[in-house]
């Protein structure tokens, strides 16, 4: 179990300082940790963990306490939550202390302009591997693109396409 707590804190704490642009950045390399390097979870485990902290109230990340939870109870759980947001929220406070020291230079607004790429990639990633991990059949590929459709076409809150997902989950349909 020591190993275990030594494996979650050394790698939730190396994804957390390189999560530039947000939590979900880091969900490929996460992924192929989790289920590839440890194996504590297979795919379809790793989605529906992923989908359940998206449902809930609170940070994007809430995936990461769920995994720590999954692999080793309440430690695990609670290892996994320190190492992703502690060093993170740490180094945070530093860089906007530069960052507000040097708010006139120039390379200040190029470094800003070359994150943006980086971490829409990321994402868009990050986007992949979980529709790869979740989808199976053509009629899941085919609903999580229409639900990325509409969630980027219109202002429909992101909860009611949960429920609809649900919903066609649960009648059974593309299963």
């Amino acid at each position: 179990m020591n190993s275990t707590l030594t494996a979650l804190a050394i790698m939730f704490t190396q994804l957390s300082l390189v999560a530039f642009g947000g939590g979900n950045t880091i969900l490929p390399e996460m992924h192929r940790q989790v289920t590839d390097v440890h194996q504590w979870l297979t795919d379809a485990d790793f989605a529906a963990l992923f989908a359940l902290a998206q449902a809930a109230p609170g940070p994007n990340m809430m995936v990461v306490p769920l995994i720590g939870w999954h692999v080793a109870g309440l430690s695990g759980m609670l290892v996994s939550t320190v190492a992703i947001f502690g060093p993170s929220s740490i180094l945070t406070a530093f860089a906007l202390r530069l960052w507000r020291r040097f708010k006139g230079n120039p390379w200040r607004q190029a470094v800003q302009a070359g994150l943006v790429p980086v971490s829409v990639g990321l994402v868009a990633a990050s986007a992949v591997l979980i529709v790869q991990a979740a989808d199976h059949t053509w009629v899941l590929v085919a609903i999580s693109a229409a639900v990325a459709l509409v969630a980027t076409r219109t202002r429909i809150h992101p909860l009611w396409l949960l429920a609809a997902g649900a919903a066609i989950g649960w009648s059974g349909f593309g299963q």
